[in-house]
């Protein structure tokens, strides 16, 4: 995971700079924010495959209920009628979640890359060799847990970075490229900060932040799918995404520095502004609606097709 990271961390952590440099007012927050909306808007195309994927497998499942109905008991028969009317309908289950939300994923590991890496991927002119020096001395001098961690040594190296000057071997002008990052939240606490390390406290806004925003796409989306497919709504494990998302993003922000909650938030509020638009013109009734005319004018030509070539054949 941790080697995924670091290689789609690069192309990342290069826009991130970009944005920082142009539009992030010189301060790394806004532009961590910035740039989870630019991978948001990048997966719009995405989401609008997904739904349209739902719809599809909202009509596909009426049809395989009928099939389950009448051939109860016969399961090497269900299934060879089910993939009898995957091939007529031309669908296929994988398209239809799983190569969406793949790309949704590189999109992720590669934002995440370019936060955990701000030496390696965000700033340049930094040699691997003087990363070392520096994450070296930062788990001697830090007492945070994860001074030992490589994935967030370099997230504290830029924490810490008034106390490690003077490493044999590190150039001033690394140390000056480190300091002149703006890795303050306005002011309030270092993004490099880690809520848990800490008593009551304004960073644990962050937590409580990433939680609350995540809980609000889980129940909107809950509320859409019970309304398009009552039954996958009562299924349990629905239950389960709804809240164990949430509660997975409260744990993972309490634990890790407040950059990668940061990250969390601004995730959670686009995503759930792009799901409402998205399912605002792309609604379940819609897309099924348009799939069946654009079904019904693509069978009407092949029958006229078949028809003219008949009478061309007489």
């Amino acid at each position: 995971m941790t080697a995924l990271y670091e290689i789609l961390g690069v192309p990342f952590g290069f826009l991130l700079r970009l944005i920082y440099d142009t539009v992030g007012f010189q301060n790394y927050a806004i532009s961590i924010v910035l740039l989870t909306l630019v991978t948001r808007l990048i997966t719009i195309p995405s989401t609008i495959s997904q739904q349209k994927g739902m719809a599809k497998t909202q009509r596909i499942q009426s049809k395989i209920r009928r099939i389950q109905t009448k051939y109860a008991g016969n399961q090497q028969k269900i299934q060879e009628e089910t993939s009898a009317l995957y091939q007529r309908e031309g669908y296929n289950p994988m398209n239809a979640g799983c190569t969406p939300m793949l790309f949704q994923f590189i999109l992720l590991f590669g934002l995440i890359g370019a936060i955990y890496y701000p030496l390696s991927n965000f700033l340049t002119g930094i040699t691997e060799a003087e990363i070392k020096l520096l994450s070296d001395a930062v788990a001697k001098i830090s007492s945070s847990k994860f001074a030992s961690s490589s994935h967030l040594a370099e997230l504290l190296i830029i924490q810490n970075i008034d106390q490690l000057q003077g490493i044999p071997g590190v150039s001033q002008a690394t140390y000056d490229a480190i300091a002149n990052v703006n890795f303050d939240f306005f002011g309030l606490f270092s993004l490099g900060d880690v809520p848990k390390g800490h008593g009551l406290h304004v960073i644990w806004a962050i937590p409580v932040l990433s939680f609350l925003s995540s809980l609000a796409t889980g129940i909107y989306s809950h509320i859409k799918q019970k309304k398009s497919n009552p039954a996958m709504a009562n299924n349990p494990t629905m239950g389960c995404m709804m809240f164990g998302m949430p509660l997975f993003s409260l744990y993972f922000v309490v634990n890790y520095p407040a950059g990668i909650g940061i990250y969390w938030i601004a995730s959670s509020i686009f995503s759930f502004i792009i799901t409402v638009v998205v399912g605002h013109f792309y609604s379940p009734k819609k897309t099924l609606a348009k799939i069946m005319v654009d079904e019904t004018v693509a069978r009407r030509s092949k029958e006229n097709n078949t028809k003219l070539i008949a009478a061309n054949k007489k």
